[in-house]
C-alpha cells in the first residue's frame, strides 16, 4: 500500500509543473510538440528513477555536509549516460531537445526528490516516488505539447488532423503560446480544486466531523465551522 500511495501522489496531488510548479523551464521551452514533451518526460523518468534509487541506497553512507554535492554528482553521471544513449539511438530527439537534456542535472525535480524523499526513505518507496513524479511530469509535458502542436500546427505527433485548409495559430508554438497554455491549465486546475473544496465542505457540514475532536468550534485542523 505504501508503494501505491507514493506512486499516486505524483499523478495529481504533487504533479510537478502544475501543482508544485517545478521544472517549468523545460516545460515551457520544449513543449512545442507532443513528441518533444513525451521525449523530455521519458528522459526525466530515467534520471529521476535511477537517481532516487542510488540516493536511497547510499543515504546512510553520504555525509550530510556534502549530500547536495553527492546528489549532483549522481544526477550528472546519469545524465551523461542518458546523453550517450540518446546520441546513439534517438539522435533527432536529442537535437530537438538541445541544451535541456544536460540541464536535467540541475532540474529542481531531480534534486528536490533526492533531498526531500530519497535521502529519507527506503529503495522501494523512493522508486515509487520517482516513477509517480516522473510519469506525472511526462503526462503534463505531453498534454501541454499536444495542445500547442494541435493549435499551432494542426498536427498530433506529426500527423495532420485538419487538412491543408487549416489556419494554424502559430503563436501557440512560439514562446508566448507556452505561457498562455500553461496559464490556462493552471487556471483550470485551480477551478477544479475550488469545486472539490466546496464539495468537501458540503459533505463535512452534512455528516459532521469524524475526527473525534472536542468540537467544530475548536477545530483548527480543517478550518470548518458547524452550521446552525
Amino acid at each position: 500500500m505504501a508503494f501505491v500511495k507514493e506512486f499516486k501522489k505524483g499523478l495529481w496531488d504533487e504533479l510537478p509543473p502544475f501543482r508544485l510548479l517545478l521544472g517549468l523551464c523545460p516545460t515551457l521551452a520544449v513543449t512545442n510538440s507532443a513528441s518533444n514533451g513525451l521525449g523530455m518526460g521519458v528522459c526525466v523518468i530515467f534520471v529521476l528513477t535511477l537517481s532516487n534509487i542510488l540516493v536511497s541506497v547510499c543515504r546512510n553512507f553520504i555525509p550530510k555536509t556534502v549530500r547536495i554535492a553527492c546528489f549532483i554528482v549522481i544526477a550528472a553521471s546519469l545524465v551523461v549516460a542518458l546523453e550517450l544513449l540518446m546520441q546513439a539511438y534517438v539522435y533527432p530527439l536529442y537535437e530537438s531537445l538541445g541544451i535541456f537534456v544536460p540541464l536535467i542535472v540541475v532540474n529542481c525535480i531531480i534534486l528536490g526528490r533526492a533531498e526531500a524523499f530519497a535521502a529519507k526513505h527506503n529503495v522501494v518507496d523512493s522508486m515509487a516516488d520517482a516513477l509517480g513524479i516522473g510519469i506525472g511530469y511526462t503526462l503534463s509535458l505531453t498534454f501541454l505539447g499536444s495542445i500547442r502542436e494541435i493549435l499551432g500546427n494542426g498536427t498530433f505527433f506529426g500527423i495532420s488532423l485538419f487538412g491543408e485548409s487549416f489556419e494554424p495559430f502559430t503563436i501557440m508554438v512560439q514562446a508566448p503560446g507556452a505561457f498562455i497554455c500553461l496559464g490556462l491549465i493552471l487556471a483550470g486546475m485551480n477551478w477544479m480544486n475550488a469545486i472539490q473544496a466546496r464539495r468537501k465542505g458540503s459533505v463535512f457540514t452534512s455528516i459532521g466531523c469524524q475526527g473525534g475532536c472536542s468540537g467544530c468550534s475548536s477545530c483548527a485542523a480543517c478550518g470548518m465551522k458547524k452550521e446552525g
